[in-house]
């Protein structure tokens, strides 16, 4: 029975799988921009479920996770998705740099970040790019070192009490 995606389902239909969702989704201009760079991804890693257990099928039907990527690079499943990304390497390390020196500033990456990340990634070239090297530039970067906690602010009843 073929499930049709624009309708409620049918009482005792299987349900649509998350890749038909995703399909449908991406048909919607305003949000297929997004999706459609996004989406490959979650479709190349469907056989993990939430908890990151492998599976074989999802809702009843056989998991697809043959998919491609923005560029049309062909992925099937998580071994193709880590192909792509090893093919990337700088482009994924940076990103992957970007990220971890967001989160250790406590905010978003800046323009003026770009020479700190740049300078990361290029040391953590020599070591193929491993994610001990990644952590390691950052944490030993000058705007980690430097950084400025942003100030707590206090309760001025609390601060009357004391």
């Amino acid at each position: 029975m073929e499930v049709k995606l624009d309708q409620p389902p049918v009482p005792g239909a299987a349900p649509a799988t998350l890749r038909q969702r995703m399909e449908q989704h991406r048909t919607n201009p305003s949000c297929g921009a997004c999706h459609g760079v996004i989406d490959p991804i979650g479709i190349a890693l469907e056989n993990f479920d939430a908890i990151g257990k492998w599976r074989d099928a999802t809702s009843g039907q056989p998991v697809d996770a043959a998919t491609a990527l923005w560029d049309g690079t062909p992925l099937n499943g998580a071994a193709g998705l880590r192909e792509a990304l090893m093919a990337r390497s700088p482009q994924f390390a940076e990103t992957v740099a970007e990220k971890l020196l967001a989160y250790g500033l406590g905010r978003k990456v800046e323009y003026y970040d770009m020479p700190t990340i740049r300078s990361v990634v290029s040391r953590a070239r020599d070591r193929n790019y491993r994610l001990r090297e990644l952590i390691k530039g950052v944490a030993s970067s000058p705007a980690f070192q430097r950084r400025v906690r942003q100030p707590t602010t206090v309760d001025p009843l609390v601060a009357q009490e004391h």
